[in-house]
């Protein structure tokens, strides 16, 4: 796959998934405390979303901040829109900004205090299609 494919693949995903959350690892496992807790956030929302693990090929991290622009993971969008990374996500989740933007109710506890439901969709898998 060349970086330009790998550049469609972003937008397309960005495009075509209303929550669209760029990580390291899955949001069943996770490889970094900053993707725990931004998928985390997620699932305590409830809200369907999709998931790319962007470990597998370094092109992928380096093509994504080219069309966000953001140079840290993860990074979430809704709405084909870039929300932002970690702390902005948890500081959203906790204000309950980020339950409004989703149209979605805020949980009563925080992100700590239960355990997390599985996500309602599977991540999509970018590496997959690096042959």
């Amino acid at each position: 796959m060349t970086n330009d494919e790998i550049h469609d693949f972003i937008q397309q995903a960005i495009d075509e998934n209303r929550v669209m959350l760029f990580m390291k690892g899955t949001p069943n496992q996770p490889s970094c405390g900053f993707s725990a807790r931004a998928s985390g956030a997620l699932n305590a929302l409830g809200v369907q979303y999709a998931a790319l693990d962007i470990l597998p090929d370094p092109r992928i991290r380096e093509e994504l901040s080219g069309v966000s622009g953001w140079p840290t993971i993860p990074q979430l969008f809704v709405n084909k829109e870039l929300v932002g990374g970690s702390d902005i996500i948890m500081e959203m989740f906790e204000s309950g900004e980020l339950a409004e933007l989703l149209g979605v109710e805020q949980p009563e506890e925080s992100i700590e205090d239960e355990p997390q439901p599985e996500p309602v969709q599977r991540p999509i898998g970018l590496e997959n299609r690096l042959d």
